[in-house]
């Protein structure tokens, strides 16, 4: 017996997708905001004449950067998500 698929996502799918997207993306954010902040840093270390307290540039800059990009990042896509297949549906019932 053959099966069909439905042509609308499962439910579970959607958060899912979500949530590996944000993910991936909070974590390469993560690491290019902590290589920035890092050499930051150190140059304003090396300006002022002080030691380099690369504690803050981990825990004040890259992480809340990481986290608020991760969100932004997973509205936008499910905004976009939700748009597209709004425009499909509506195309599927008049045609």
């Amino acid at each position: 017996m053959p099966t069909t698929e439905s042509p609308h996502p499962r439910w579970i799918g959607v958060p899912v997708r979500a949530f590996g997207i944000m993910f991936l993306f909070t974590l390469l954010s993560f690491a290019v905001a902590l290589l920035l902040s890092i050499l930051g840093t150190i140059v304003y270390s090396q300006v002022e004449h002080v030691a380099p307290n690369l504690q803050y540039a981990y825990r004040h800059i890259a992480f809340p950067f990481a986290v608020a990009a991760g969100v932004v990042v997973m509205l936008v896509v499910e905004v976009k998500n939700y748009r597209l297949r709004k425009a499909l549906d509506a195309i599927e019932r008049n045609s």
